[in-house]
């Protein structure tokens, strides 16, 4: 008699790829950036945005990018004098993920919850205020840092209508690794080990 078990394992390679699921996958959300390890003394946690998209090439697994914003972590708040009076300046934390996940879709793909990781792109820089999209001032004197590491996270989605285009989750994001450069705020010209722990809510639109 053959073992049920060795009958999921030939049955699940046949049965999982003619499952009907969305290809394509933007994500849009709100949360926060904590700061930990050498950033912790010069970051504070602060308000952050996500966006991302994802392409799911099979019901278990989808590769993603995205970019994590966080605002004014290392509390720049300088003003710089131009041909158009004075603008202000501001640091940005940029995070970039880009990597994959595993979904584990429940009730029909109703409830997904999934796990994942990769690599990331990490770039802290400070920004002037810019008058209009169609005249952008340059800002020789701002600075900027950045580096590379890696990241994981984990989390759950939930559709939010029967044809399960629109899904409501959360998506934390733990990121660990390194960037070196000029001084930003009070972070040192130096080589720094960062970790961030980004929490957002995250609206998803699927087809």
């Amino acid at each position: 008699m053959r073992s049920p078990f060795l009958l999921f394992l030939f049955a699940f390679p046949i049965a999982a790829p003619g499952q009907d699921y969305p290809h394509h996958n933007f994500t849009a959300g709100l949360g926060a950036g904590i700061p930990r390890a050498d950033l912790q003394p010069f970051l504070d946690p602060k308000f952050g945005f996500t966006v991302g998209y994802g392409y799911r090439f099979h019901r278990f697994f989808l590769a993603d990018i995205g970019l994590d914003t966080i605002v004014g972590a290392a509390g720049v708040r300088d003003f710089a004098e131009t041909p158009l009076g004075y603008r202000r300046i501001r640091d940005f934390q940029y995070l970039v993920p880009m990597g994959g996940r595993v979904i584990l879709p429940l009730a029909q793909g109703r409830f997904q919850f999934f796990a994942g990781g990769g690599g990331t792109y990490m770039r802290y820089s400070e920004r002037i205020s810019q008058p209009n999209s169609y005249y952008q001032l340059d800002c020789p004197f701002c600075t900027s840092r950045s580096g590379w590491g890696y990241y994981a996270t984990a989390g759950f989605q939930v559709a939010l209508d029967r044809y399960q285009h629109f899904r409501l989750g959360m998506g934390p994001r733990i990121y660990r690794g390194h960037t070196d450069g000029e001084p930003l705020g009070a972070v040192p010209g130096i080589r720094t080990r960062g970790l961030w722990i980004n929490l957002m809510a995250e609206f998803g639109f699927s087809f």
